[in-house]
């Protein structure tokens, strides 16, 4: 890699280490200099805006939880296995890394328009796209005789939704099971997994 673009790789890994740490609202450019060991001005060469900063981070977050769904659906045989696998680490991935889960889903990066518009690429939303064309090839291999997009996307809403009320701490209030954390979110997405493609039978 050459220098420059080792320095924007810096520069993104110290944006990531920051959401990991405080959270999207803590990234700025200055901040991202000073922990990259770099002048204030130098991240405007590769992020013109912050805009553009927190999307290449994003971009980061994709690539990640692109690998944790390889590695989980590794050892599983069956495709509704992997699914089953790459359903748990969705919502494990969202509350391990929670700053950088809801950066990712920030609908105001994967508008391609305003980032066309402002000259800033790549569009984050070509890194969205692939990871829920993934869970739509998923489903189809599961069940083809479901429209494999719409349910795919409920799929996806589903375990967003178990996710966000896990970490807000409403699904453990309903179900009283907090001393079985992860069991319980087992569990649901188990459920999830059930309701959108039907039980396992065999």
């Amino acid at each position: 890699m050459s220098g420059e673009g080792s320095l924007r790789e810096r520069l993104i890994d110290a944006g990531v280490d920051l959401v990991l740490a405080e959270g999207s609202a803590s990234v700025g450019l200055r901040e991202i200099a000073r922990r990259a060991g770099v002048s204030h001005g130098a991240p405007r060469r590769w992020f013109p805006t912050h805009h553009a900063l927190l999307s290449a981070i994003a971009r980061r977050g994709f690539e990640d939880l692109g690998a944790w769904f390889v590695a989980a659906a590794a050892d599983e045989p069956t495709p509704r296995g992997q699914l089953e696998a790459i359903a748990r680490t969705y919502v494990r991935y969202a509350l391990e890394r929670r700053g950088m889960f809801e950066l990712m889903f920030r609908h105001e990066l994967l508008d391609s328009t305003l980032q066309q518009a402002a000259g800033e690429q790549p569009r984050l939303r070509e890194a969205t796209l692939p990871m829920f064309q993934h869970f739509t090839r998923m489903v189809a291999t599961c069940c083809p005789e479901q429209e494999a997009e719409v349910t795919a996307a409920a799929l996806w809403a589903n375990l967003h939704g178990v996710a966000q009320l896990w970490a807000w701490g409403s699904l453990q209030l309903v179900l009283g099971e907090v001393g079985l954390a992860a069991k319980e979110r087992d569990r649901l997405v188990m459920a999830v997994l059930d309701a959108h493609l039907g039980p396992v039978t065999s």
